[in-house]
């Protein structure tokens, strides 16, 4: 089996992202600038059980909206040229995760067909210095440039920090099992088309 890994660098007039990336497993380390989102980011790369390392800089002193972005892009772009055809996948994957009084359903499939369905309302505008609503805008990009159809519901909720990082973490382990492999799959491309 090739190595499932991948290093991604986008720099743009707004940011520059760099994302080393193995499916495999390996070191996980998040810098954006961000605290809390790093905090998400770092429940993303542990709890999938991904090597994950994130280094971003961008405008904050115009806010965090185009360093999360971007970040969801190049993670994005970094998934898909890890996975390359994808051959043996499982492709899809799903969680439910508590985190204390919150829950969140996630389910996903490595399609090639980008779509986010995001339905959770959190109790909260900020966190810290994190705009609640840059979580969407993060999996919307993630989808996007991945090739991810994900569908996130937040069942329950009181705290805000507890919804998105039950969100965080079951995003994380349905992206596991979605990207683990499949023994009895013999190689092939999980897709009747023969390509994903």
């Amino acid at each position: 089996m090739s190595e499932r890994r991948a290093l991604i660098e986008r720099t743009t007039t707004e940011t520059s992202v760099k994302v080393a990336l193995s499916l495999d497993g390996g070191h996980v380390a998040c810098s954006t600038g961000v605290a809390f989102f790093d905090h998400m980011l770092d429940q993303l790369g542990r709890h999938s059980h991904l090597g994950l390392e994130i280094v971003a800089t961008g405008d904050l002193e115009v806010d965090a909206h185009h360093t999360v972005e971007d970040v969801g892009i190049v993670l994005g772009q970094a998934l898909r040229a890890a996975l390359g055809d994808a051959r043996g996948i499982r492709r899809y994957g799903w969680a439910l995760v508590p985190m204390e009084e919150s829950l969140a359903s996630v389910a996903l499939d490595l399609s090639g067909r980008p779509l986010l369905v995001y339905r959770a309302e959190i109790q909260a505008e900020v966190i810290g210095s994190f705009d609640v609503a840059l979580a969407e805008e993060f999996l919307m990009a993630l989808c996007r440039t991945g090739g991810l159809t994900l569908h996130v519901s937040l069942l329950e909720s009181k705290n805000a920090h507890h919804g998105l990082e039950a969100i965080f973490k079951a995003v994380a382990r349905a992206l596991s099992d979605a990207v683990s492999m499949e023994p009895r799959a013999a190689g092939e491309v999980p897709s009747t088309k023969g390509v994903l």
